[in-house]
């Protein structure tokens, strides 16, 4: 046997850790109560053929001869490359895809019987061109040299500068491959398992070189060496498994014929089933020892490699190892690796190791053999919920539902409760996850005492559980997002309408519902409702994928369904419930969601008549806006002109409106007449007004001529202050929706002058009144004609004119210097007062009510950007709004960023001119409330932290605003050095300090530019050249504008981008983790390690670096902004996946920084 090779490894060998290591989770081992590895541990060793024991040759066992085809010879060509046929024959076979793998196998093994050593080399040079390596291993290298030195070798001819190997390529041409390179080498084992595998020769020198391969420093070596190792192992766990079966039925069958009579018993027959027994006891021997190899060689040290890749092949196939064979596999000595790698900071190995375990607790039996590793991991595994990858959440949800039903008392009450609150997160698929499981846990009336005998009643437990959850939860007050989470595990329960509606309706006091559960049930069956007929998730939650054809006409019949079912009870519903708003306003929504065209085709109009009397009474005993807007939404779909009975809804409504407008005329007289009315009196009309503004944002009201009265109660609130507020909210709401509807009426052409006139006089005075409401005392009153003057000035400004709506030229409305004041005037009182503070809202008593008041202000402030990005306002109008964006970033950030971008759209130059703008408005303030003393003030810092977050837009683009930026030094020098003529220092100096934070954003040309262009200004103003440090500020503007390698006598060192400091080797270096450290200028030590396994390289950095970075930072520790991370997040995945806290616990095991050889 030649000397390169060396027999197969014995359990025992003490060069690997996986025997030491392997009895970590043992019941009576002390070690057990650890949860990862330790990395002192004797299974560091990087050449494992050393440890591989030396034994004799022994004759080759002949298995069952397999059938063998006659085959055609192949044709070798010389390769392209110059190699030979024999080293390129496989991969080009593979790569095609022309040839199925049995029938390349076939051949492979043709040249194999041959010769084995021309048939291995052929199979080694095609895992070496796999890897991407165009070196070539000849017989005299395989006869003469090591495998570390064949290696070796490899590795000087391996091409360091390519862009991939093929296992890292994403084409579908190479992913193609991947998979022909699995299943060759499964299809290999299959056909040789029967002799070949036996042979002492090709399985030796495989799994050698292979350990060997995947013990380099090399990436592409290690990558496609683990997955040939892995693959390879799984196709031996399947001969393993096959043996094993043959070995029982040799059993068998020599009991059998044991148990015969002498008479009867053949005793040649025995002695051949000894011996096959003995054999198949020796192939079972051989596959264990290859298995024990390729584990302790490849997998007990990948399993922790650096390459996140790597850890979750070994992980993938060792979930599928445990699966297939549990006898040897499904033990604690091997289920601790998947423990330990549920830590992993990488997504991708958390995955795979959740899907080992989902695997692992599908099925019950093998569920009972891990009661240890749940009781260590359990904690893990609940916590995993909570992953930041929604991938793996998802998967580790449907892990414990997996637990929850082979595991009956595995999961805790406790651990439960962690899972429970999924069910209103945004991410649907995680919402699904946890809806099935709580559907397992707690909803399917199967699992209760009390289960009914009939499908009705069984609905009916499933409503009980399901409210009792959503009442005591209290985790969320919306059940759209409840019911969605369980629409695919539960959805033909939540669709039983008829029990819903019977359910509703039950009067019964020791059966029927109390008031809570009603409101509950009829959320959930509003929500369901929706579900049903629309198929579009609650907000916030994105569907999954589109619906598909079918799913479409199933629905169209289920909102059929729904709709035969639910119209005929609703007059019933809302009879009962028609004084609780809550209960009426979700089943007025569910009226919209029925197929209205039923009234009509299943002879439902008594049911009409019934809820068109219901609605009408629904409007007048309520006030309140929800469940006013939706009946006005429900009436609004009655009275649709393609509903054959749409007239029906147009009498009803006409006769509310009658009703209306006659009591608002009637209570507006009288309020004009009199001095004073009574509560009763002031809160009727109120009342009324309110109920007509909600009908007018839905229908046309004009035909009733509510203008002139509504406009007479607004001027006598102007002109006395006598109306209370509640009665001039609606007031104002009715006025402009009036003049809306009557401007939606105008043609686009050939405009009548009576009507235009009409409306041009209306409009006018009602922004005259407007305007003199926003100085009201009341918020309600100012708030409502601050966002209807806003509206209206959008509708009628300059955009009016476009469309070919040019004759409606006279309606525009341009707002004069004094409403443009007011307008900036109310913003900066209301939206951007101290009282508008996250701080001052946080200090409010109730939540809701801070939320509640944030929204208002949120919807003022974008009222007001929508007049600027409209062209009502100018835009350089945006400054009072921009210069407020460091101060209530948290509170307004979004608005103001979203407005900005839409104005450097807009017009670029005028983008950059209100950034600066905004500056200098805040310095000028600044010097008149401080005086020239500025520089220490905490209001100096904040203009510049407010510079530093607008020099954030100049990131992502740098060469197309490069103008703007220029532009924006160039004025901001003008600022600040005042004009010439001047004596002595400009109070506006220190902007130069507030302009340098812009300059890392310029160009270097630029840079050089702007360096002569301040020369010559501090040469025509007042400064001697060459005398910086007479002023501060000038110095600081200097010095920021040379490059960011120079530090020529300023103040400050450059903040520039630092380059890299040059490499060793042209291989890459990988990322160290993101912290302040990472950007040290000192660079690791190329390491001499042997093996890839986890080894601390030195790493030191000297005080002097640490205390200059430390100074550079100073200025540069401000939050990070969105326009970094956008920068960011495309050059690198996070790599965040163990708490901080956590990382000394796991001893450092996953990560990657420790070691700088990742492609080395």
């Amino acid at each position: 046997m030649p000397r390169h090779r060396a027999p197969r490894a014995q359990g025992g060998s003490s060069s690997s850790s996986a025997a030491a290591g392997s009895a970590g989770m043992q019941s009576s081992s002390p070690r057990s109560t650890s949860d990862t590895p330790d990395i002192s541990s004797d299974d560091s060793g990087s050449d494992f053929e050393k440890t591989l024991r030396l034994r004799g040759k022994r004759g080759s066992r002949q298995g069952p001869a397999l059938p063998q085809a006659s085959k055609r010879p192949r044709s070798r060509e010389p390769g392209a490359d110059g190699s030979s046929p024999e080293q390129t024959s496989l991969f080009e076979a593979v790569k095609s895809a022309k040839v199925a793998v049995e029938t390349v196998v076939d051949e492979w093994l043709e040249t194999y019987k041959q010769d084995q050593e021309t048939g291995f080399l052929e199979l080694a040079n095609f895992i070496v061109r796999s890897c991407g390596c165009r070196g070539v291993v000849t017989p005299e290298m395989f006869r003469n040299l090591q495998n570390s030195e064949i290696i070796q070798q490899l590795t000087e001819k391996f091409e360091e500068d390519s862009a991939g190997y093929p296992l890292s390529l994403s084409t579908q041409l190479w992913r193609r491959f991947r998979a022909g390179f699995c299943e060759l080498l499964a299809v290999l084992v299959q056909r040789c398992q029967y002799s070949i595998v036996y042979d002492e020769f090709l399985m030796d020198s495989l799994i050698s070189l292979l350990i060997g391969l995947s013990d380099s420093q090399v990436r592409a070596f290690r990558h496609t060496s683990t997955l040939a190792a892995m693959k390879l192992m799984t196709a031996l766990v399947n001969v393993a498994l096959a043996v094993r079966r043959h070995q029982e039925n040799n059993r068998r069958q020599f009991e059998a014929e044991r148990g015969k009579d002498l008479g009867r018993r053949a005793a040649e027959k025995l002695e051949a089933l000894l011996e096959k027994r003995r054999e198949l006891q020796e192939q079972q021997e051989e596959m264990e020892n290859m298995m024990n190899a390729i584990f302790k060689g490849v997998f007990v040290h990948r399993y922790r490699d650096v390459v996140p890749e790597i850890r979750a092949i070994c992980m993938e196939e060792l979930g599928t190892w445990m699966r297939s064979y549990t006898a040897s596999f499904l033990t604690d000595s091997y289920l601790k690796y998947v423990g330990w790698t549920l830590h992993d900071k990488q997504r991708e190995v958390r995955m795979q190791c959740v899907k080992a375990l989902q695997g692992l607790y599908r099925n019950r039996d093998t569920a009972a053999h891990m009661e240890l590793f749940t009781s260590r991991f359990k904690p893990r595994m609940v916590a995993m919920v909570l992953d930041k990858d929604t991938d793996v959440a998802v998967q580790a949800v449907k892990l414990l539902t997996l637990m929850l039903e082979n595991m009956e008392e595995a999961l805790t009450e406790e651990d439960c409760q962690s899972v429970y609150p999924m069910v209103y997160v945004s991410s649907r698929a995680l919402a699904s996850a946890a809806g099935l499981f709580l559907y397992r846990r707690l909803l399917d009336p199967r699992h209760e005492a009390d289960e009914e005998a009939t499908g009705s009643g069984d609905n009916r437990v499933f409503f009980r559980l399901l409210l009792t959850f959503f009442i005591e939860s209290e985790l969320h007050e919306h059940a759209a997002y409840l019911v969605d989470s369980l629409w695919d595990c539960a959805g033909p329960r939540l669709r039983d309408w008829d029990t819903v509606s019977a359910f509703l309706l039950e009067e019964s006091p020791s059966e029927g519902l109390s008031d809570r559960q009603e409101k509950a049930l009829v959320e959930i069956l509003a929500a369901s409702v929706v579900q049903a007929a629309e198929g579009e998730p609650p907000p916030g939650r994105v569907p999954s994928r589109k619906p598909s054809a079918q799913e479409r006409k199933a629905q169209a019949k289920e909102r059929s369904r729904l709709s035969h079912c639910l119209i005929p009870v609703l007059p019933q519903l809302l009879a009962k419930f028609s004084a609780d708003a809550e209960k009426a306003a979700p089943l007025l929504e569910t009226l919209r969601r029925c197929d209205l065209s039923v009234y009509c085709t299943g002879r439902l109009e008594k049911h009409l008549e019934l809820l068109l009397a219901q609605l009408q009474e629904v409007v007048e005993k309520h006030t309140e806006p929800a469940v006013l807007e939706a009946a006005s939404r429900a009436l609004h779909a009655l009275c649709d002109p393609e509903l054959a009975l749409h007239g029906r809804g147009d009498l009803a409504r006409s006769r509310l409106a009658d009703q209306l407008a006659d009591k608002c005329r009637q209570d507006v007289a009288e309020l004009l007449q009199a001095a004073s009315l009574e509560e009763e009196e002031l809160y009727s009309m109120a009342a009324t007004l309110k109920r007509i503004s909600i009908l007018f944002n839905a229908h046309d009201l004009t035909p009733w001529q509510l203008f002139e009265p509504c406009a007479q109660l607004l001027q006598r609130a102007v002109d006395t202050g006598e109306v209370p507020s509640q009665v001039l909210v609606p007031t104002i709401s009715c006025l402009a929706f009036h003049i809306l509807w009557d401007l939606s009426h105008l043609p686009s052409t050939d405009v009548p002058e009576e009507p235009l006139r009409r409306l041009q006089t209306r409009a006018a005075s009602f922004c005259s009144l407007c305007q003199s409401c926003l100085s009201d005392a009341d918020a309600g009153v100012r708030e409502q004609a601050f966002m209807a003057l806003a509206d209206l000035l959008v509708v009628l400004g300059p955009r009016l004119r476009r469309d070919g709506r040019e004759a409606l030229a006279p309606l525009e409305l341009r707002p004069d210097t004094e409403l443009q004041s007011l307008l900036a005037g109310f913003l900066l009182d209301h939206v951007f007062s101290p009282g508008g503070a996250c701080d001052e809202l946080e200090a409010a008593d109730d939540s809701e009510s801070r939320v509640c008041e944030l929204n208002r202000r949120r919807v003022l402030l974008a009222a007001y950007c929508k007049l600027v990005l409209y062209g009502v306002l100018e835009l350089h109008a945006a400054s009072d709004v921009a210069k407020h964006y460091d101060k209530f970033y948290s509170d307004y950030g979004d608005i103001i960023k979203e407005t900005l971008s839409s104005i450097r759209h807009i017009d670029p130059q005028k983008w950059a001119q209100i950034l600066l703008l905004s500056l200098q408005q805040l310095m000028s303030e600044l010097l008149l409330t401080q005086g020239p003393e500025i520089q220490a003030t905490e209001g100096f810092l904040e203009i510049r932290d407010l510079a530093r977050r607008f020099s954030l837009f100049f990131n992502l683009h740098p060469i197309q605003h490069r103008p703007e930026l220029l532009h924006l030094h160039w004025e901001g020098l003008q600022f600040a050095l005042g004009p010439p003529g001047q004596a002595s220092a400009p109070q506006t100096l220190p902007f130069l300090e507030v302009l340098s934070e812009f300059s890392p954003r310029l160009l270097p040309p630029d840079r050089a530019r702007l360096l002569l262009h301040l020369e010559r200004l501090c040469r025509e103003r007042w400064l001697r050249r060459g005398d910086p440090d007479s002023c501060p500020p000038v110095a600081v503007y200097r010095q920021s504008l040379h490059p960011p390698d120079k530090d020529e006598g300023g103040s400050l060192a450059p903040r520039g981008p630092r380059p890299r400091p040059p490499t060793a080797t042209p291989a890459k270096r990988p990322r160290l983790h993101e912290s302040p450290s990472s950007a040290l200028p000192t660079p690791l030590p190329s390491p001499t390690l042997a093996s890839t396994g986890l080894r601390r390289p030195g790493f030191s950095r000297s005080s002097s670096s640490v205390s200059l970075w430390h100074s550079r930072m100073s200025r540069l520790s401000l939050m990070v902004e969105e326009e970094e991370e956008e920068e960011e997040g495309g050059q690198e995945e996070s790599s965040e996946g163990v708490p901080e806290q956590d990382k000394d616990r796991l001893c450092d095991l996953f990560d990657s920084t420790t070691l700088g050889i990742e492609d080395a």
